[in-house]
């Protein structure tokens, strides 16, 4: 997928190949221009065209590839099929209409209900939600309420019609530890509650280790390592995953400067030579600067990696198992495969 600006063409996704089971989690991470929201916004079908154009590939939810279906069929699999949490919450709302006229709009809109009986689906679902005193707050305007309460309302009216399939892309920005602590946990609640699969988008590792169940992390548009959450904590095998490790500040390192990543992601109207991320790594040679790396070599069962010197990561950069990060288990109970996106330059995982 490509947006064609003045300044060039800008490859904002290439080789994002990934997988979605009922009951899974599955985290997407990076620095923020890593081609994360765009990959969820053409899964959706919601990019401007121009200047966005998928170029090849493939969405298939339930065996329809959703790139080739018209925008009537795309209306019909938003929100009931597919759904998603978008970044600000605040913005997303429309600020004229109460948070109740736009949550009972799903209702309306997609179900044919009268306005009382949408009103109450509504309430429902903010209760659902835990905004408290919701019958009487169903009235009030965005503004009226807290940043937290604001995502809750956004997740109220992704899960109205009970989607398969859930995207919540950056759900904890700007909030509060605790705050976002309670929203993941409301999404793990909801997931639970629903079987669906979870699409969550975030730059900060800490929300995603005691949720998600696999993750993939994305870097210049590209994915350069899949695999699951224990084995992705434990044992990073690209340098990027190991640099954003790394970065996160632990409680048993008071005192000490913050780890960072030097530099910052490139330009993708121009992409440098080689391995976008070499300008950046500290185990670069003369092969990442001339030679792109390997498109997600099967280097362990359920791990992929796109790195020339994957091998010497492996093993022998484990993290400690105490990282304060929450549950690192392995978790394979997984419903059927809901979701996959397929780039023609990798063959999709099965």
């Amino acid at each position: 997928m490509e947006f064609r600006t003045r300044d060039g063409i800008a490859r904002a996704i290439n080789g994002v190949s990934f997988d979605l089971h009922q009951d899974e989690t599955l985290a997407i991470l990076g620095e923020s221009g890593s081609g994360k929201s765009v990959t969820a916004q053409a899964v959706m079908g919601i990019l401007d065209t121009p200047p966005a154009f998928v170029t090849g590939g493939s969405v298939t939810y339930c065996g329809t590839d959703l790139l080739t279906v018209d925008e009537r069929v795309m209306q019909t699999v938003r929100g009931a099929e597919i759904s998603m949490i978008f970044q600000d919450a605040l913005s997303s709302l429309n600020p004229v209409f109460t948070v109740g006229w736009q949550i009972a709009e799903m209702f309306r809109v997609h179900r044919g209900m009268n306005r009382r009986d949408a009103e109450e689906q509504a309430i429902r679902l903010m209760e659902r939600v835990r905004i408290p005193a919701a019958r009487e707050r169903v009235n009030n305007y965005p503004h009226q309420f807290s940043g937290g309460m604001r995502q809750r309302i956004m997740i109220a009216m992704a899960i109205a019609l009970d989607p398969h399939v859930l995207i919540a892309d950056e759900p904890t920005t700007a909030l509060d530890v605790t705050v976002q602590a309670q929203i993941m946990d409301l999404l793990k609640e909801l997931q639970s509650e629903s079987h669906m699969g979870l699409i969550l988008i975030t730059h900060d590792l800490g929300v995603v280790a005691d949720v998600a169940d696999r993750i993939a992390v994305m870097y210049a548009g590209r994915l350069v390592e899949k695999a699951d959450v224990f084995d992705l904590y434990r044992d990073p095998a690209h340098p990027y995953t190991l640099g954003l490790l790394e970065s996160i500040p632990r409680l048993d390192q008071q005192g000490e400067r913050l780890n960072a990543i030097g530099g910052l992601p490139p330009n993708l109207t121009r992409i440098p030579a080689g391995c976008p991320f070499h300008p950046r790594c500290r185990f670069a040679t003369d092969i990442c600067r001339t030679g792109e790396p390997p498109a997600l070599l099967e280097v362990a069962p359920g791990r992929r990696v796109a790195c020339h010197h994957y091998d010497e990561l492996l093993g022998r950069h484990r993290l400690e198992a105490d990282t304060g990060l929450g549950r690192l288990e392995p978790d394979t109970g997984l419903g059927q495969r809901l979701l996959e996106t397929h780039d023609n330059g990798e063959e999709a995982v099965r």
